[in-house]
């Protein structure tokens, strides 16, 4: 299947970039101030040894990075620590820094586009996560890069997910497909992918209802809408975004792994980063799920999504706060 990538609408200027910078920033105050704080609190003015190196080895575990990270930074710091290249605890921010900028490659990160036809997100996640808030922002996102959108309600276990739904696709001004309450989810794929190809829309993203990682009866229904969408737009969907709830930190890895088994996910929408100390778990994803976070989610306004930049990420989560803000 060939795939292109949805790109930038415009490259950014320095101004675009500070906004982008100042906005995360804003999002990561509490991750900042509890993660990297304690950092600065443990490492600054101090020379770097193995007593230093063995006490930040157990700050990054019990933090959100897990196990994995912490196991590839320490392994990496030591090598620079015996080779001379480090010799001080301020040293080893800058290092952290320049560690952390390098674990997204550009390519996985980009939205996969469909060369010809609709383009198929498929959006599955818990109950709670965030998960038609992010589709919202998704939507509204893909319009400010000139795509058609349609949505397709496909949690029809709750008459209240479909409604809001509904509401967000006519305050943002996106086309709907819907059935009435107890509908077959996957028929309201089929109807969805039909009407994408109808009318020529660019991105059809389509919501699934919100389930347990456990729920195994739910986790079959998710595998049936991808294979229905498949068989109506061969080769979608050509990307299946699982929404996390930033919030829960360590939990968010467990519920991604099973849902892993169940749908082959492409990428991951990080809500709610904004109100969490556990900016982190970003980290921990890349290296316990090799999975790229491709949006973070930073309020409640359609606008307030933000395409994971690991640069501005990380400029951001290591800022030092203006003293008189």
């Amino acid at each position: 299947m060939a795939f292109g990538f949805i790109k930038k609408a415009f490259s950014k200027t320095a101004g675009a970039v500070q906004a982008s910078v100042d906005k995360l920033k804003s999002g990561l105050a509490k991750t900042r101030n509890v993660f990297v704080g304690g950092l600065r609190s443990l490492l600054r003015g101090r020379k770097l040894d193995q007593e230093l190196l063995n006490e930040l080895e157990q700050r990054l575990i019990t933090s959100d990075l897990g196990v994995k990270a912490t196991a590839k930074i320490m392994e990496d710091l030591n090598v620079a620590w015996k080779a001379g290249n480090i010799s001080s605890g301020d040293e080893v921010l800058d290092f952290l820094k320049a560690e952390m900028k390098a674990y997204w490659p550009p390519e996985a990160r980009e939205l996969r586009f469909a060369a010809t036809g609709p383009t198929v997100i498929l959006v599955s996640g818990i109950n709670g996560a965030g998960k038609t808030t992010s589709i919202a922002k998704l939507a509204f996102y893909l319009k400010s890069l000139d795509k058609s959108v349609m949505v397709a309600a496909c949690d029809t276990f709750r008459a209240a997910a479909v409604q809001q739904l509904s509401v967000w696709a006519e305050r943002i001004d996106v086309q709907i497909v819907k059935h009435q309450m107890g509908s077959d989810p996957a028929a309201v794929a089929y109807d969805a992918c039909d009407a994408a190809v109808n009318r020529n829309i660019d991105v059809l993203i389509v919501d699934t209802a919100g389930r347990l990682h456990t729920q195994d009866n739910l986790m079959r229904e998710l595998t049936k809408i991808r294979r229905v969408i498949d068989k109506r737009i061969p080769g979608a969907p050509h990307e299946v975004l699982l929404v996390l709830d930033a919030t829960i930190g360590q939990n968010a890895i467990r519920q991604a792994e099973e849902f892993l088994k169940a749908v082959q996910v492409t990428g991951i929408f990080l809500a709610k980063l904004d109100g969490t100390a556990k900016g982190g778990i970003v980290v921990a994803i890349r290296h316990q799920l090799n999975l790229p976070v491709k949006f973070v989610g930073l309020g409640e306004k359609p606008e307030d999504l933000s395409p994971f930049e690991p640069d501005e990420f990380v400029e951001a989560l290591f800022a030092e706060d203006d003293p008189a803000e």
